[in-house]
């Protein structure tokens, strides 16, 4: 889904919030998944694989390919800098509103988690945003 032309826009172009986000962490996955064959596990592999300090969130698991999961954002020992969003449109739009209460700078709604509403959220709350499809398993060249 692509973001309403109507919203808020960023300023900056979306190859550079990209480049951005992928400068500095911390980072948090907010849908990490045990699952080895869903995004939320590949997603939180990908950033391990590329030495990123990376939190797991997920309310239902305590460890995580050999990372202490957290139940949400505000349960992390430090602020994210950059969330990565592998949820539902509905629970992204909660997921956002709790990254802002956060601190962090980001979210990235990977495929299939955005949603106008989260997009304008996101933005409503001064929050970086990538959802324009692009993902980072695709960004960060990931053959899990």
């Amino acid at each position: 889904m692509k973001p309403d032309p109507d919203s808020k826009a960023s300023a900056r172009p979306v190859r550079d919030i990209i480049a951005d986000f992928l400068a500095q962490g911390p980072y948090a996955v907010v849908g990490a998944s045990t699952n080895r064959d869903k995004f939320g596990n590949k997603v939180l592999r990908a950033y391990q694989r590329k030495g990123f300090k990376v939190y797991p969130i997920n309310p239902r698991e305590p460890e995580i390919e050999g990372l202490k999961a957290y139940v949400d954002l505000k349960s992390l020992p430090e602020t994210p800098r950059g969330v990565s969003i592998i949820t539902p449109p509905p629970v992204t739009e909660r997921i956002v509103r709790e990254a802002a209460d956060a601190g962090a700078r980001f979210v990235w709604m990977q495929p299939g988690a955005e949603s106008p509403e989260a997009i304008r959220l996101a933005r409503e709350r001064g929050l970086e945003v990538i959802a324009d499809g692009s993902c980072f398993l695709v960004e960060t060249k990931f053959r899990g």
